[in-house]
């Protein structure tokens, strides 16, 4: 309810807002501000620290390329995937932190970036320094992530929810049908299943087996890591998973999920107990935010030349927008455009975390990055969770991908969605529809207008056509037949392992390696990274939304909508981009959740 009032808070005084953040920005107030502000967020680091994770938010691939609460004016940065590696990675070789304290019910983030995540909690420990894990109750993504820690607590009412990984798609169809709303549907490609939910009530058997495929691998990841950092044989992991031993804390602690039952005060106690302080001695907390803030990565300016380091995160959109955490072309165009004039840019490492979107929006970034290589800057993608039909279009011509072995990728494929909306009016509303037009197509495209079949012919031509272009893109960037290309496109989702074998990716690895081969490629010894699309803080998007001409109050109502949903945001996000989808899309047909 408090973030209802402060929505309608901004509704009401958004006007008023806007001029007076206008008037103290004109006479650089606010920057001022924002400077000072800045200062008084970073927090000495004492000896004996403990870096503190909990994993409130959502983890973007960029800092701050998301939306933030406009009205928390200390709100500290959200870090971003690899700022936060970044941040552990310090902490590390840091003689001042001893160690690490996990306190996360929840990790809002895929598979591949937990991964990332916890492979550097791991290189933390390498060298003897400690991470406790606390949790009042563990979710599947949590524990995963906890896995890795030296000592696992859980509150003796608590619970680990292991029970292995499911996918589950709704269908449509049946509530179409009783809307009288008919769906115009048209793809290439066998398994390009995003249609599915709307001619189905189930899964095809096609569908069933790439999710089953996917899924399994993601699952093997899932138990082999668990079961190395718990010294439990991975197959009696398994049979843990099948009983659902976790549903009960004392079942855990039997089965070895967790090392104690506790709470958090003694969790605090086994801390201090590792770095050698009493009970009642102050215990030295930061967050990994005020320590990055105050120790994370540092930038030497006095090297000249440059890498490029584009994050393509979210769905990929036609036009512009300043909202964070999508892939607008225009915008996205404009990024390319600027690197490719910039001469102390040698080389571009392009971060995919994206499941696609609209094909003519993916075709203008496709191209800018075309003109990149041609103006003699190589190209490297790194793929987060996710780099699928869309998002691997952009990536298709790179001079070398690389992918996370639970990346997922592919789904190479097309479609078109119309509803057709003139048997709802008539039936449901009693509203009919009449036209004259001055030639045959006159009214094609209104949803109120049945398609003959010479349209619905052009429609599916199209689709085909756009699809072979796609065809075309891969088989060119891969260095690979049509035949071939085709044999494992169709629309099909691949893991990342798998895309390495079947040659959609070139190696497996992270954004470490992409750079090193993009200076490589580029014969730099010594390169100092440039990081786009800028993001802004809280109190800038505020200011950036109030002064917008039209869709004002969008980043702040995705701000409301995730702070409600929490980790069930992502579904939210992915009805609202279809919603905003027009013409023919190359886009994953799922959304991907690990709780």
């Amino acid at each position: 309810m408090s973030q209802f009032f402060k929505f309608v808070f901004a509704s009401c005084l958004g006007t008023a807002l806007a001029l007076l953040l206008l008037f103290f920005l004109s006479i650089g107030w606010v920057s001022s501000l924002a400077s000072t502000a800045s200062a008084k967020q970073k927090k000495a680091v004492k000896p004996n620290t403990v870096l503190m994770l909990d994993f409130k938010n959502l983890i973007p691939e960029k800092t701050n390329n998301l939306p933030l609460d406009p009205f928390d004016f200390d709100q500290k940065n959200v870090l971003g995937l690899t700022d936060m590696v970044a941040a552990i990675r310090r902490a590390k070789e840091d003689p001042d932190i001893k160690g690490i304290y996990l306190n996360a019910t929840y990790v809002m983030a895929g598979k591949a970036t937990s991964s990332v995540l916890r492979e550097a909690l791991e290189d933390f420990r390498s060298d003897g320094k400690f991470i406790v894990s606390y949790a009042n109750y563990y979710t599947q993504g949590a524990y995963y992530m906890a896995s890795v820690a030296d000592s696992i607590l859980l509150n003796p009412v608590g619970a680990v929810d292991f029970r292995g990984l499911s996918s589950m798609i709704a269908f449509y169809k049946g509530l179409l049908d009783k809307l009288d709303v008919q769906m115009k549907i048209f793809y290439a490609g066998k398994f390009k299943s995003a249609t599915e939910p709307y001619r189905l009530d189930k899964m095809s058997e096609e569908n069933r087996l790439q999710i089953r495929e996917y899924l399994t691998a993601l699952n093997d990841i899932f138990m082999r890591d668990i079961a190395a950092s718990r010294r439990i044989p991975e197959a009696e992991l398994r049979q843990i998973a099948d009983r659902f031993d976790g549903r009960s804390a004392e079942a855990s602690l039997k089965m070895r999920l967790v090392d104690r039952l506790a709470y958090e005060d003694e969790a605090f106690d086994l801390i201090k107990s590792k770095i050698g302080l009493d009970k009642k001695d102050k215990l030295n907390r930061i967050s990994i935010e005020d320590y990055f803030e105050s120790r994370g990565k540092k930038l030497d300016m006095s090297v000249k030349d440059k890498i490029a380091v584009v994050y393509a995160e979210g769905t990929i959109l036609d036009g512009s927008s300043n909202e964070p955490g999508d892939v607008y072309d225009e915008k996205y165009v404009k990024i390319l455009r600027k690197i490719r004039q910039d001469n102390t840019v040698k080389a571009v490492v392009l971060r995919v975390n994206s499941p696609g979107g609209s094909v003519l929006a993916s075709e203008n970034i496709f191209r800018e990055i075309e003109l990149c290589k041609q103006a003699g800057k190589p190209i490297v993608v790194s793929m987060g969770d996710v780099a699928a039909s869309g998002g691997y279009y952009i990536a298709s011509h790179a001079d070398s991908i690389f992918a996370e072995e639970n990346t997922i990728t592919g789904s190479i494929g097309v479609f078109g969605v119309v509803p057709m909306l003139h048997k709802t009016m008539k039936n449901k509303l009693g509203v009919t529809f009449d036209t004259v037009r001055t030639g045959r197509h006159s009214a094609f495209g209104s949803p109120f207008i049945e398609f003959s079949s010479e349209e619905d012919a052009m429609i599916q031509e199209r689709v085909e056509a756009v699809y072979e272009d796609f065809l075309k893109k891969v088989s060119t960037g891969r260095d690979m037949s049509r035949e071939k290309v085709h044999e494992i496109a169709q629309g099909r989702v691949w893991p990342g392992k798998k895309a390495k074998e079947i040659g959609l990716v070139d190696d497996l690895g992270g954004l470490d390696r992409a750079l090193s081969a993009a200076s490589k490629l580029a014969g730099l010894e010594k390169y100092r990274t440039t990081e786009f699309p800028r993001t802004k803080t809280g109190i800038e998007q505020l200011l950036d939304q109030l002064t917008r001409q039209k869709d004002s109050d969008d980043g702040i109502k995705s701000w409301v909508v995730r702070s409600e949903l929490g980790e069930m945001y992502p579904i939210y996000r992915t009805l609202r981009d279809i919603r905003r989808s027009v013409g023919i899309q190359a886009r994953l047909p799922f959304e991907l959740i690990f709780n």
